[in-house]
């Protein structure tokens, strides 16, 4: 089959891709804690491929206290520097200290609108925008919403949210369901 017309084509011959693509990319997700976490892995795959992040998932989790909002923004700098000693993790200090400077943002979030969840799905309104593309060419890589996410991110004083971080987190929560109209996934 032609690659380009293969939805999960990017996840191929790595279980852990084809478990994600298969299981959880663009399956809606409410939960702060799942989507606080894919907020960071996403800013965590700037300039990288997203094949070094799955694989790198466990590590994060670990070293992130499976991403609990509260205990990220509690993080100290002596513990974050400690981890640019982990070769488990993307040694960049400015993406491993965005962990926290995202986590206190998404606890302003909190207080203001109940849940990240809330805010975060305000953007389409509670509803998933789903895509009919017939080929990975198609799918966008920004749209205007992620363009305005990424905005009110920054303004919250969030890192590593550029307007295809930010869409790509929308795929990774299901706000966004570009699977393929072929994919077995489309509209699971």
């Amino acid at each position: 089959m032609d690659k380009e017309k293969e939805c999960g084509f990017w996840a191929a011959n790595d279980p852990l891709l084809i478990e994600y693509h298969d299981g959880e990319w663009c399956r809606i997700s409410h939960d702060d804690r799942h989507i606080f976490e894919m907020l960071c892995l996403e800013g965590q795959s700037t300039g990288l491929s997203w094949r070094t992040i799955i694989n790198k998932r466990q590590a994060y989790q670990e070293a992130f206290y499976n991403f609990d909002i509260d205990k990220c923004a509690s993080l100290t700098d002596d513990y974050l520097d400690s981890l640019l000693e982990n070769p488990q993790l993307i040694r960049n200090r400015s993406k491993l200290y965005s962990v926290r400077k995202n986590a206190l943002a998404v606890q302003q979030i909190i207080a203001e609108h109940g849940s990240l969840d809330a805010f975060v799905w305000s953007y389409t309104k509670g509803k998933p925008i789903v895509g009919h593309w017939q080929a990975n060419s198609e799918i966008p890589t920004q749209t205007e919403i992620s363009q305005k996410m990424s905005k009110d991110f920054k303004r919250l004083g969030m890192s590593f949210v550029g307007p295809v971080i930010t869409y790509s987190f929308m795929q990774a929560i299901g706000m966004v369901n570009d699977h393929l109209v072929n994919c077995r996934c489309h509209l699971l």
